[in-house]
Parts: C-alpha cells; structure tokens; sequence
C-alpha cells in the first residue's frame, strides 16, 4: 500500500493510558493531531486545543495529543505525569496518547506518514513542539501547522473540513 492511500485508520497508538487504539474509530472525523510537551513556551496552546475540542467535538471534531521529548528535553515526565498535568493546568479532556518519537530512527508511523503527507519548512522534519496536522473526514492530511500558529487560527480550516463530507465533496447540509 503506498503512502497516498493509506489514511489515519491505518494507524494505531498506544493512548496515554497504555491501552491500544485503532485510529481507524475516528474515520468520519476531522482530527487534529499535535505533538505535545509539557514544559514548552507553547504548552499554554493546550488551551486553545481544548477550546476547539469544546467547540466542534459535537459536529464529529478531535485532537490527538502525542505527547514528545524530541525537542529541550520538554516533555520528561512519565504518561501518569503527564496526564495529571494536563488535566489539572488546563483541562485536556481530548485523546492522549503515550510519549512518542516524531523525528529520527524510532519515528512513530504514524508521524511518519504525516510528514510524508505534508512535508513542511524542514523537508519533513517536525520543526518543535505542537506542530499541528489537520486530518479531513476522508481520513486524508489536509494542512500542517507550524508550532507557532495558535490553535484558534485554524477555526476557518476546521469549519471548511466539518463542511466536507467523506468522499472530500461539500456536506448535504453545509
């Protein structure tokens, strides 16, 4: 199967409770999948993610956070910490998952997949923490996001994806 036709329900993750997860239960959905660090200058943008998550989960929307100590050492704590901290500074409710690679030998298919979909600046190198990838219902990448775009810049690009039905053509009811 080549990169192109595969789709986010090709992959699985490990969440951040240590349980397996066919990504293929989000086929359907738009997602936003970023990688994620705890002790980043970007770490406040948890809120914004949360506030989409409020704001579209009921119109078939998520975000994935792949927590990920690639990038300062930001990100040293174990899934339990994690998961605490999370939720105490900032309410995540949305899907974690466990800590993983995005660069490098041991990258997560998944990100590899991603960054096959959507180079970016670096020739496909995750540049920082919470670069965001913006995934369509048809489970193909739409967008990528450099750590720097805040969460709520991507209203525009969501709302066009939730109009969009599976098959990539406008929804009945958009």
């Amino acid at each position: 199967m080549s990169a192109a036709t595969k789709t986010l329900a090709d992959f699985h993750a490990t969440t951040i409770d240590g349980e397996d997860r066919d990504l293929g239960i989000y086929a359907g959905d738009v997602v936003l999948i970023v990688n994620t660090a705890s002790k980043c200058g970007f770490t406040p943008q948890y809120q914004g993610l949360q506030k989409l998550y409020n704001r579209y989960a009921g119109e078939g929307f998520t975000v994935l956070g792949f927590p990920c100590d690639q990038f300062g050492h930001q990100e040293p704590g174990a899934e339990d910490e994690i998961a605490a901290f999370c939720e105490r500074n900032y309410g995540v409710s949305f899907p974690m998952f466990a800590k993983i690679d995005v660069n490098g030998r041991n990258v997560h298919p998944l990100y590899r997949w991603l960054k096959d979909e959507q180079t970016g600046l670096l020739g496909g190198r995750i540049k920082w923490n919470f670069t965001k990838f913006l995934i369509g219902r048809d489970g193909q990448v739409v967008a990528r996001y450099a750590p720097q775009t805040e969460p709520g810049e991507l209203i525009d690009d969501i709302e066009e994806a939730l109009a969009t039905s599976t098959e990539g053509e406008p929804a009945e009811d958009a």
